[in-house]
């Protein structure tokens, strides 16, 4: 019984093509005269063909390899002299709903877990720093403070002077129905003092200052710069989260009215298009505006820049030693901060409801 191999077996080139009638043993001479360039591809088909033939048989001689060439024939005679591992392709039984929910279950709760304890490490930084035994690099945290205020402008101003061009362009085509054009500037502006401008300042922030700091302490772990910094005696917390917490505290607030003003002047553009002087949309503006609604956003962008800072500092400590475990724990880092800000938006919402804020 003669098996003929032809053609090119490369891994990137076409599937194998099997003609005539399956052997239901173990082919007693390979005819190679047409067979081409190969790669392991070669090799590992006629090994798993000689591995089926000989779990159906039961056959334990060894197999007859005449006709291939030498190098590949040591190369089957060195792999068929070595048992299979009987757990080399273990069976796995389907998970059950129940099972796929108790593991969603234990996940979550494994995770609300570690956001307490990282939480709580944190604030005891933050004690060591109000004692004055918090250890870190003051040019870290003004670095950081730069990274996290002025190179944010840009973007920052972008998104929000383009918030306050569509809450304008949608509120002017409503009020203009009813003659009340002018209350677009009412509309605006305490949308963004109250909403949009921190909202969408907190969500830049956790796209790019939030992934940022993933990617950068993950990066440190996996070169073991962590263990490192343990060794000579430092706190992590100290050292690496600390001044990444207070720079995101301290901008925010900024940040968040920086938004709210450029968002109102968007706003005024559109206004202007439609008939709307600058002075007079921005008088109506301030008059729409008491000194609590201004406030509101700038308090909640506190809450949201701690958040912000806490998620991506938390999944840059707990990712693995490896580039992929970087990308996935920056992955995890803005979905985890988005998420949060939008909680804590939600619950202020209420909160402020409650109190006829």
């Amino acid at each position: 019984m003669s098996l003929t191999l032809a053609g090119d077996w490369l891994r990137e080139g076409p599937a194998v093509n099997v003609t005539g009638t399956a052997p239901d043993r173990a082919p007693s001479r390979y005819q190679t005269a047409a067979l081409g360039a190969h790669d392991s591809t070669l090799p590992a088909f006629i090994l798993a063909h000689l591995r089926t033939l000989k779990a159906t048989e039961g056959e334990q001689a060894p197999a007859p390899l005449e006709g291939l060439p030498e190098n590949l024939r040591a190369l089957l005679q060195l792999a068929l002299a070595v048992p299979e591992e009987g757990d080399a392709h273990p069976e796995v039984p389907p998970s059950s709903q129940l099972e796929k929910m108790g593991n969603l279950t234990l996940s979550a709760w494994h995770g609300c877990i570690a956001l307490v304890d990282f939480t709580g490490q944190t604030v005891l930084s933050l004690g060591r720093l109000v004692r004055g035994r918090a250890r870190f690099r003051r040019s870290d945290f003004w670095m950081t403070l730069q990274q996290c205020g002025v190179e944010a402008l840009p973007i920052v101003s972008l998104i929000s002077f383009l918030i306050g061009l569509i809450l304008a362009f949608v509120g002017n085509v409503q009020l203009a129905n009813f003659g009340a054009g002018l209350y677009v500037a009412d509309l605006v502006g305490i949308s963004m003092v109250r909403e949009m401008g921190v909202v969408m300042t907190a969500i830049i922030m956790s796209g790019r200052t939030g992934a940022a700091f993933a990617a950068h302490i993950g990066s440190m772990k996996a070169n073991e710069e962590i263990d490192a910094l343990r060794t000579f005696g430092f706190d992590p917390f100290d050292f690496l989260v600390l001044p990444r917490l207070l720079a995101l505290v301290l901008m925010m607030p900024l940040l968040t009215v920086y938004a709210n003003l450029v968002g109102i002047l968007g706003g005024m553009l559109v206004g202007s298009f439609a008939g709307i002087t600058p002075v007079l949309y921005w008088a109506e503006t301030v008059a729409s505006l008491t000194m609590t609604t201004a406030s509101l956003g700038v308090m909640k962008s506190v809450f949201f820049g701690a958040a912000i800072a806490i998620s991506g500092c938390m999944q840059g400590m707990q990712a693995g030693n490896s580039s992929a475990a970087v990308g996935e724990a920056t992955t995890r880092a803005v979905v985890t901060a988005i998420t949060t800000v939008i909680v804590l938006d939600s619950a202020f919402a209420a909160i402020f409801t409650l109190m006829d804020i």
